[in-house]
């Protein structure tokens, strides 16, 4: 169930949090959780006119004369009206729509922090269902979508239908669909795990509500049976010629049964869905199901039956509830963030079953892929791997926008309600990896060149989980040939560990063992000779030190690239790699940090690995070097020398040599824009640099070259921490042959990142 919805009173153990740390946090700085911020700037009289009058006039014509520029010159787009009337706001029942106002809230910054989806709340005092709707009917010019929110049924279902027919934008009630689709994704992988087909399982549902009536209606629309499909409600269940307690939406899932309980619809039964109250199912009834049993107990803040009670009785049972404490959480919070955000990207007239089916799908096969580390780090948990225990993703898997918004924007296109096609899912599921990571934007070039021109890159540490996932998923993304340096049953053991297929393709070489010994060790010992090494030192580093081996094949062709340094430091990963392969002739060898955000883009920085006080030519060429590898990312290079100093103020020796290199490349012939000494805020921001009219550099620098290497490392380790930024890095710079080196602890994700720049690099000798 939705995370919004984790605070009943008088009971805060799911979110393990307390009622003082919630008021607090609601009342912290602005009170609420929303404010609005703008788009354009609006620092100047020009700006005004621009954005206000005069010149606002402008798209106010166009979209007159045609609706659909609305979405081209204004938010419309990407903007979802969350509405409530609070007659069911979390399990508390009718506060209100004043009261469900921060659950609103919290639903928009949901919307924004998953899938950047800007939303507005809007609480509508009223519970006459004509009266809610007449008030929503009229809000599609301003608005991509509706999310309907804590509205009690019957008077819901009413509700949506209604504004279905009557608006021409997506009306999606979020406690019927989001909850049906996200436990239907968990039905998916359950019947997978326990060799189900979903048409032959029988499903008995307990609640008889909005969320229920809706699960119901979407398994049926995935293949499900009606017959197989047992409805209670507290007075047992549904059952056709029942009239107690009826209801049309009740009486459309009505069977034709003898079973009157819920205990007797259990009784044989393969799946269980609650969406009732505490303590509904007994030991006793699910003891009564079929084998390998599925129960998804979705109550909160307490579900129907507890996963260790259920297991107590059933060990062999699957069980899913809506707590984050308990493995299998059933969170809206999957769902409608990355449904809306597909939506709207083809700007779809409704959110349809075959949406709905898609975004299901795509979430059970999510939860069978490799968890990322990232997942962890958020909460997730040691070790998710698909299984009885992990049949959901986690709700903060960074793949989620990149999987599910992509099924839902392709099912709406094969349905006919998308007005605007995309005409490359692929590449717009890349974009919107990079709309919330600006490293998979800046890396989406890259990877897609690396995809047409396949590379052999060889993974030195080969032995690590680490090493080992970042090589599969090389491997999986389409990028080569991934080559471990490792015992191949090491390897094996590992991967067995993870519970995840080695993929065909990937090549083991084990050091030792490899025929190509002897000829790496006369290579290196016609390298080396004259520098103190004798044959069997250059045989032994080949057999035992496996970066040797991986540079070696490198050097030697058996291999484009590789990539190394989790288990080693920067410094001695590179001493051992440079046995074997040289520094690039009439180069400095550097080390160049990436800091990607999406408010500044991408600004690469230098040096960063190498040099603790360079001096001026070296900077000279630092700079002229770093020019050259922003090209190669398609930026046009602006390059700041960087100082405590802006022009001389205020005055210091440690200066000389960066001030020097401005005189350097002013000796030579340069082809990109650079300037300094000068302090980083003037390099970043155009007002600042104003006040030095003189300053070649027409607009923010992009490149910052650095004055030492103490410099650079506080600003390239601080700023991520502080900003939420991503940095990428530090990539060698100078070496003759594609060799790149990760830090000591970086994750799977930055150890495929530089897989990925040390192959484009082989591409491009």
């Amino acid at each position: 169930m939705d995370d919004t919805k984790k605070l009943p009173v008088g009971d805060t153990r799911t979110a393990r949090i307390t009622a003082e740390e919630a008021l607090a946090l609601h009342a912290e700085g602005k009170p609420g959780k929303l404010e609005i911020r703008l788009t354009k700037p609006l620092t100047t009289a020009r700006d005004l006119s621009l954005a206000y009058s005069p010149g606002v006039a402008e798209p106010c014509l166009h979209i007159h004369r045609d609706p659909s520029l609305a979405y081209d010159y204004t938010a419309k787009g990407n903007m979802v009206a969350v509405i409530s009337n609070g007659t069911a706001v979390l399990g508390l029942g009718n506060l209100g729509a004043l009261a469900g106002k921060p659950v609103m809230e919290g639903k928009a910054a949901l919307f924004k922090r998953f899938a950047d989806v800007d939303s507005i709340d809007l609480c509508i005092d009223t519970e006459d269902t004509d009266a809610f709707i007449n008030a929503v009917r009229y809000l599609g010019p301003s608005f991509g979508g509706i999310n309907l929110e804590d509205i009690k049924a019957p008077e819901c279902f009413v509700i949506e239908q209604r504004l279905r027919e009557l608006m021409d934008i997506p009306v999606f009630h979020d406690d019927q669909h989001g909850t049906a689709i996200v436990a239907a994704a968990g039905l998916i992988n359950a019947c997978h795990l326990t060799g189900r087909a979903l048409q032959d399982t029988r499903l008995v549902i307990n609640g008889a509500g909005s969320a229920a009536i809706a699960c119901a209606e979407l398994v049926r629309a995935m293949g499900m049976r009606p017959e197989h499909i047992t409805m209670c409600d507290t007075k047992g269940v549904l059952w056709r010629g029942r009239t107690e307690g009826m209801n049309q939406w009740k009486s459309a899932h009505a069977v034709a049964t003898d079973r009157r309980t819920l205990a007797q619809a259990l009784e044989g039964a393969d799946a269980f869905f609650g969406l009732s109250v505490k303590g509904a199912v007994t030991a006793d009834m699910v003891r009564s199901m079929a084998k390998n049993p599925i129960i998804f107990a979705m109550a909160n803040p307490d579900p129907e039956i507890t996963p260790d009670e259920a297991r107590a009785v059933r060990p062999d049972v699957i069980i899913a509830t809506g707590r984050s404490d308990y493995p299998n959480q059933v969170n809206n919070v999957l769902g409608f963030p990355f449904i809306f955000r597909g939506a709207l990207d083809v700007r779809a007239s409704t959110i349809n079953d075959a949406m709905k089916i898609a975004a299901a799908e795509a979430l059970a096969m999510l939860a069978r892929e490799d968890v990322p580390e990232e997942v962890t780090g958020a909460g997730g948990g040691s070790g998710l791997r698909f299984g009885p225990d992990y049949i959901i993703p986690h709700a903060f898997d960074p793949r989620l926008i990149a999987r599910v918004s992509p099924a839902v924007a392709r099912a709406a296109m094969e349905s006919g309600v998308a007005r605007k096609p995309l005409p490359d899912l692929h590449r717009y599921a890349r974009s919107l990896s990079g709309r919330l990571d600006a490293g998979a934007g800046a890396l989406e070039a890259i990877t897609e060149r690396l995809k047409a021109n396949p590379q052999k890159v060889v993974f030195a540490e080969g032995e690590e989980e680490k090493v080992i996932r970042a090589a599969i998923a090389f491997r999986n993304a389409g990028y080569g040939t991934p080559v471990l340096v490792a015992r191949e049953d090491r390897v094996m053991a590992t991967v067995a560990a993870l519970g995840i297929p080695l993929p065909d393709g990937i090549e083991i070489h084990n050091a030792r063992l490899s025929d190509s010994n002897t000829r790496y060790a006369e290579f290196l010992y016609k390298r080396r000779q004259r520098q103190g090494f004798l044959f069997r030192d250059c045989q032994r580093l080949v057999n035992q030190d496996r970066n040797t081996f991986a540079a070696c094949m490198v050097a030697l062709g058996d291999a484009d690239a590789m990539v190394s340094g989790i288990t080693r430091s920067t410094s001695a990963t590179l001493e051992g790699v440079m046995n074997v392969i040289d520094q690039a002739p009439e180069t400095v060898l550097f080390g160049l940090t990436l800091m990607l955000s999406r408010r500044a883009g991408t600004v690469l920085v230098a040096d960063t690995a190498i040099h603790e006080r360079p001096d001026a030519a070296t900077l000279a060429s630092i700079a002229r070097q770093s020019a050259a590898e922003a090209r190669k990312l398609g930026l046009e290079p602006r390059v700041a020398f960087l100082s405590f100093s802006t022009f001389g103020d205020p005055g210091g020796t440690i200066t000389g040599p960066v001030r020097e290199a401005v005189r350097v490349l002013d000796a030579q012939e340069t082809d990109f824009e650079y300037d300094g000494e000068m302090a980083a805020d003037v390099a970043l921001n155009p007002q600042l640099r104003a006040l030095y009219p003189f300053c070649r550099l027409t607009g923010p620098a992009n490149v910052l070259v650095m004055p030492g290497l103490h410099a650079a490392h506080i600003l390239t380790k601080a700023v991520p921490h502080l900003t939420g930024s991503t940095s990428i890095g530090p990539l060698m710079v100078g070496l003759s042959q594609p060799v790149q080196i990760v830090n000591m602890g970086s994750s799977v994700g930055q150890i495929l990142d530089m897989a990925c720049f040390a192959g484009h690099a082989a591409i491009r000798r």
